[in-house]
């Protein structure tokens, strides 16, 4: 059996799902890791929403910290059927590192997904987030059976600025964004 070529690229996220996210941000603060932007994922803000193939309904309440050139995420889902949840109910509601991000050196979201498919590994959840300019689309494919893990690939637009959002505990000073 050969081995595939990589095109994973560079780790961008490692994401905790929670069924706290505030719990979740307090323990990571004392770990200094923070402040948190923090984002609602509903209808309004997320549009193209797809769960296994079919539409979906999911909400999120999504958190990012930046460390270096890591971001932290954290989620709860908070209603419809994602990822997230099932993660959860599978594991007894205790929260854990639950996928990573791979930055696919930055080629187009279509050849991730063509590239994904002939390994193997079809779209679990996918959808497009608003930004106060521009969106960022977001795509999980199914390797937790393969990988241990699911991966997820992000591709914003370039002319994306993050939406507004709540900051916990407080927004950064200028200089520390």
């Amino acid at each position: 059996m050969s081995t595939p070529s990589p095109f994973l690229g560079a780790i961008t996220e490692v994401c905790i799902v929670t069924p706290n996210h505030t719990k979740t941000m307090d323990g990571l603060l004392r770990l200094g890791i923070g402040p948190f932007q923090v984002f609602d994922f509903t209808p309004a803000t997320v549009s193209a929403r797809r769960f296994r193939g079919q539409a979906a309904d999911f909400e999120l309440k999504v958190c990012f910290a930046k460390q270096g050139d890591l971001v932290f995420e954290i989620m709860q889902p908070v209603g419809g059927k994602s990822l997230m949840g099932e993660w959860l109910d599978e594991r007894n509601n205790k929260e854990g590192v639950q996928h990573l991000a791979f930055d696919c050196a930055n080629i187009p979201m279509s050849e991730r997904k063509r590239e994904m498919s002939a390994r193997g590994f079809e779209p679990a959840m996918e959808g497009v987030w608003q930004g106060r300019k521009g969106t960022c689309t977001f795509c999980f494919f199914d390797t937790e059976a393969s990988a241990g893990t699911v991966f997820e690939s992000i591709e914003f637009s370039e002319d994306w600025e993050d939406p507004e959002c709540e900051w916990y505990p407080h927004e950064p000073a200028p200089q520390d964004k």
